[in-house]
C-alpha cells in the first residue's frame, strides 16, 4: 500500500464517502490557497468531518497533499490504443495540464507562470521528511508502472523496438516536463509535448521517420 493512501484500521469500517469528501475539499482548498496557506482546519470544516477523522487517515498535511496529487494523477487515463505516439501525446498533455494547474495553485490568474508553485513545495517536503518522500516515491512508482506497460504493449505490437528500455523512454518524457517546470520555468504546452514525444519516439521507433537525403549542389 502506498504511504500516500490511508492505512486500514481495526474497528469501525472507514467511510469511503468521508474519504471522498475530504479529498474533494482538500483539492479545492489547495488550488485556492496554495501550499503555504493550505489549512487542515479549513479542509475538515469544508468536508464536514472532525480533524481527528482526517488525521486518522493522513497523519500530516503533507501526506494529505500527496494524496490529493495522487488523486489528480489517477484521473488521467493510461491506455494503449494501438498508436503509441498518440497515446503518449494525450497522456503527457493531460499531465502538463495538471502541472500547470498546480503551478497556479493559490496564485492570481494574472501571475507569471514561471513559478514551479505547488510541485516544488511537494518535492521540498519529500526531501525534508523521509515518510513524505516514501509517499511521493510510491505515488510515482505506481503511476509510472502503468505507462511502462503501455510502452511494452507498443513494443509487443511492433510499433517500438524491443531493445529499448520502457523505463528509459518514459524517464526522457517525464523528466523533460519536470525539468521545464522546476528548473527553466518554460511553458508546458501542446507544442512542446508534441515535439518531445516525436523526438523521443523517433529514437525508439521500429520504423523511424526517414531523413531526407542531402541534395548535391550544382557544380
Amino acid at each position: 500500500m502506498s504511504p500516500a493512501e490511508p492505512a486500514p484500521r481495526r474497528g469501525r469500517p472507514r467511510s469511503e464517502s468521508a474519504d471522498t469528501r475530504i479529498t474533494d475539499a482538500a483539492l479545492e482548498v489547495l488550488l485556492a490557497r496554495g501550499y503555504d496557506r493550505f489549512s487542515v482546519d479549513e479542509v475538515a470544516a469544508q468536508a464536514g468531518v472532525a480533524k481527528t477523522t482526517l488525521y486518522r487517515r493522513w497523519p500530516t498535511r503533507d501526506h494529505l497533499i500527496v494524496a490529493v496529487v495522487a488523486r489528480v494523477q489517477d484521473e488521467v487515463l493510461v491506455e494503449y490504443t494501438g498508436d503509441v505516439r498518440a497515446d503518449l501525446t494525450r497522456y503527457l498533455n493531460e499531465i502538463a495540464d495538471g502541472l500547470n494547474r498546480m503551478r497556479q495553485a493559490g496564485r492570481p490568474a494574472s501571475a507569471r507562470k514561471q513559478s514551479a508553485g505547488l510541485v516544488a513545495e511537494v518535492v521540498a517536503a519529500a526531501a525534508r521528511h523521509a515518510d513524505v518522500g516514501e509517499a511521493v516515491g510510491a505515488m510515482f512508482a505506481r503511476r509510472n508502472t502503468l505507462v511502462h506497460t503501455l510502452i511494452e504493449q507498443a513494443q509487443e505490437s511492433g510499433e517500438l523496438r524491443r531493445d529499448v528500455d520502457p523505463v528509459v523512454i518514459f524517464d526522457q518524457l517525464a523528466g523533460a516536463l519536470y525539468y521545464r517546470l522546476l528548473i527553466t520555468g518554460r511553458p508546458l504546452d501542446a507544442a512542446y509535448v508534441d515535439g518531445l514525444v516525436t523526438s523521443t519516439l523517433n529514437g525508439a521507433s521500429a520504423q523511424p521517420v526517414p531523413v531526407p537525403e542531402a541534395k548535391e549542389e550544382p557544380r
